[in-house]
């Protein structure tokens, strides 16, 4: 959300955690998905302009449902064509059915969960519908869930804002008139990869943000761990939930450490691990561990595997390289994944020497496109370095400097470029 209107950070955070919710309840009661997320971007806006001036109502979440209502409400009773659907669902529903309780309020859903998490997660799995296209699944539920904007959606897709706005609305049309209810165990199971790849992708943007002046966006991160593990207490015994969430716990568990007094990034390398929350490790470390009990490992098992090698070394030069490429190993063949293939380079550099890594480098270069490859060109740099080509390193630095959106990263890059100067 635009800070022009007002908001604090504090309150970005609390209208991002509450918008799913809300867009949740809206759709369960109405049916009606596109006109129903106008009516929840009405509501957080007036909510940006409201809560600064007025403070937080105790129920922040029952005040945007019954504002973003009245705007939906609205807006129907203008279209002849729904104001007898409109006011047939208004007489059969109490006026305050969708006010929500106040947190520890209210009546529990199934398994004890809360009736908002269970409209978070219904919205989830509806934005997952198999009429999408993974490509157009993955952009409207971290458009609808995650709360990203239609132009942080089409950095993360290396796509145009018009084209993403575009594939944003028709998938918005493919799933309207669908109903809006927890899918069955087999449809369920069939959208579960479409799910957890978009928490994934929630959870790394919030973890390193694609664009803008913050490294970290907390909200976003917080908010793929929470949803992960709802997903999780619906499949308890599932590997790939149980590691993904072991993943992101893990990571996150870094956080304190990632950034200096000033906001500049530090490398994991260079981190005072000191700060890494050590309960976090714990808990990570034992799901990744259970997970690996959970079937076959997959890419979620391997990766969290990876980052529990990472988070139990004391200092840097603790850590397992060899073990670590070998996880690698499994999983650039189980996936084709930039990302991973760009890891298991640096653990080849850091086992084989820093000129194995760079020749894994190059080979992966010819595979990505010109807008993907800042990271490859930042790790080039490092190996460069490592192996004393100093101008070359520089070289790299700066370029990768120049195409990457994150301020942060771009003043680590350009710092890291200025240091072989002097």
């Amino acid at each position: 959300m635009d800070r022009s209107d007002g908001a604090s950070a504090s309150d970005e955070d609390l209208l991002r955690l509450h918008a799913p919710q809300v867009l949740g309840a809206l759709v369960r009661r109405y049916g009606h998905f596109d006109p129903a997320e106008d009516a929840v971007q009405e509501a957080l806006i007036a909510a940006a302009r409201q809560w600064p001036k007025e403070g937080v109502p105790g129920n922040p979440r029952g005040w945007l449902i019954r504002v973003a209502s009245r705007r939906l409400t609205d807006r129907l009773r203008s279209d002849t064509a729904r104001r007898r659907r409109e006011e047939t669902a208004a007489a059969l529903t109490p006026a305050d059915a969708f006010v929500a309780p106040p947190p520890g309020e209210g009546l529990a859903g199934p398994g004890g969960r809360a009736p908002s998490e269970d409209d978070t997660l219904t919205l989830l799995f509806l934005c997952c519908h198999p009429a999408l296209s993974p490509a157009a699944q993955i952009a409207l539920t971290l458009r609808a869930v995650g709360g990203l904007t239609t132009e942080e959606i089409a950095r993360a897709h290396l796509v145009g804002e018009a084209t993403m706005a575009q594939r944003i609305s028709r998938a918005k049309r493919a799933v309207r008139g669908a109903e809006f209810r927890a899918p069955e165990p087999e449809d369920r199971d069939r959208r579960l990869a479409a799910v957890l790849q978009v928490l994934y992708l929630i959870f790394n943007e919030g973890y390193t943000a694609t664009a803008g002046p913050e490294l970290h966006r907390t909200d976003l991160a917080r908010e793929a761990i929470r949803l992960t593990r709802a997903v999780r207490r619906l499949l308890p015994r599932e590997g790939r939930v149980t590691g993904l969430l072991a993943l992101m716990i893990l990571t996150e568990a870094r956080t304190p450490a990632r950034t200096g007094a000033h906001g500049e990034l530090i490398p994991l390398d260079e981190q005072d691990r000191s700060l890494w929350d050590r309960t976090a490790i714990a808990e990570g470390t034992a799901l990744a561990e259970e997970a690996l009990t959970q079937g076959p490992a997959g890419d979620y098992q391997l990766q969290a595997a990876i980052a529990a090698l990472h988070d139990e070394a004391g200092r840097a030069e603790d850590t397992d390289w060899p073990q670590i490429l070998a996880l690698y190993d499994l999983l650039v063949h189980r996936t084709p994944d930039p990302a991973a293939a760009l890891g298991r380079a640096v653990a080849v550099a850091m086992v084989h020497g820093p000129r194995a890594g760079l020749a894994e480098v190059d080979a992966l270069a010819e595979t990505l496109p010109r807008e993907g490859r800042y990271r490859l060109d930042a790790v080039r740099a490092h190996l460069l370095q490592r192996a004393g080509e100093l101008k070359a390193a520089r070289t790299a630095y700066l370029t990768a400097a120049e195409h990457t959106l994150s301020r942060p990263e771009a003043r680590y890059l350009r710092d890291r470029a200025d240091r072989i100067d002097s």
